[in-house]
């Protein structure tokens, strides 16, 4: 019953927490974007720009029962941001003002058209069971895994070396970028075992989450000719697959390394922000007003790569920053430097702890 239990509480906290969490600025969006796709995806990088807010000042600041604390702090503006959510989705939602579909019904409802998006489903699914069931232990796990499991097991954050659990310096290259602190968490409030959250309820949740972004960058793509969206989701499905050619590919990381913060930058984080310049671009091409909601989105996004890596802070700057300079003489609006710069501003911060706190 204790597993069962703690399965359930898994499912609330990977699925219907982001959910709802997704659904406040869901709600500040056209109705066009309000679908359960885009609440999950952009409820888990809320999420994840919470969890790092809340835990780094807590390591910094070597707080006694740190973890405990980060429990605490993260279940409750984690719930009150559900209840927002939730709140919303009952007051608008008999308005039709959110579409409650996880991915939005396409015009083309043809036998081939079913047939490519069974195809695509499949894959996914064969995925799924081949990460659970042929999960191994990466070297990374040696600390990643461990340090999960002695905070959980100790309530402290980064003060035990995970090799031996002697007592140890701050270490700010982790320190400042807690994923692991975050599968802990998620093993505390379930009360399953670290390495079973970590090897089997975590891929669980983030791989359909990579797919979820690529089913709307795939809208984006392919606005016009929809019924192509389902040979591009297959497509994509069909590389990650074949894409283990390297320890250090992409592909890899999603399927067999799940549970690493590298891995959520390059499949969540890192896509994410792509769709939410293409969002905020397209916008500006149709000569419509900036949408303040995808700003903040795409600050949350930064703060939430910080918490996947330290590296995440210098790729997000050089990301944004391009990005920003070629949209803004594109389109002539040197507004949007501006704001991609005050996005950048999270991971700028972080970069200059990682040099003053040393």
């Amino acid at each position: 019953m204790a597993i069962i239990a703690g399965c359930f509480i898994l499912c609330i906290w990977l699925v219907g927490i982001p959910l709802l969490t997704g659904a406040v600025p869901a709600f500040f969006l056209e109705r066009r974007k309000q679908s359960l796709s885009f609440m999950w995806t952009s409820g888990y990088i809320l999420t994840w720009a919470v969890f790092q807010l809340v835990t780094v000042p807590l390591v910094l600041l070597h707080v006694s029962q740190g973890f405990v604390v980060v429990v605490r702090l993260f279940t409750g503006i984690s719930l009150a941001l559900a209840a927002a959510g939730a709140v919303l989705l009952i007051r608008f939602g008999k308005k039709g003002a959110l579409r409650l579909a996880l991915v939005k019904g396409e015009s083309d409802r043809n036998r081939q058209h079913r047939i490519y998006w069974g195809i695509f489903l499949a894959l996914v699914l064969l995925q799924l069971v081949l990460a659970v069931g042929m999960t191994y232990q990466d070297g990374d796990d040696a600390y990643y895994v461990a340090i999960s499991t002695l905070t959980e097991s100790s309530n402290t954050l980064y003060e035990l070396m995970p090799y031996s659990m002697g007592a140890t310096g701050l270490d700010m290259r982790h320190g400042l970028a807690p994923f692991p602190v975050w599968i802990a968490f998620l093993a505390r409030i379930s009360g399953l075992p670290t390495v079973s959250v970590a090897h089997v309820a975590v891929p669980l949740a983030l791989i359909p989450t990579t797919y979820l972004i690529f089913y709307q960058l795939g809208r984006q793509f392919f606005e016009k000719k929809k019924e192509r969206l389902p040979l591009f989701l297959c497509f994509t499905a069909i590389l990650v697959i074949f894409g283990n050619y390297s320890l250090y590919t992409a592909e890899n990381f999603m399927l067999a390394r799940s549970r690493q913060g590298k891995s959520a930058l390059g499949c969540i984080v890192i896509p994410m922000v792509f769709l939410l310049f293409f969002l905020i671009l397209d916008r500006v091409e149709k000569g419509q007003r900036d949408q303040w909601m995808l700003w903040v989105l795409l600050g949350a996004a930064v703060t939430a790569a910080c918490l996947c890596t330290t590296l995440g802070t210098m790729l997000m700057c050089a990301l944004l920053g391009i990005t920003g300079l070629c949209s803004c003489l594109v389109y002539r609006r040197p507004g949007l430097v501006v704001k991609t710069a005050a996005c950048c501003i999270p991971a700028l911060v972080y970069a200059a702890l990682y040099f003053v706190v040393q």
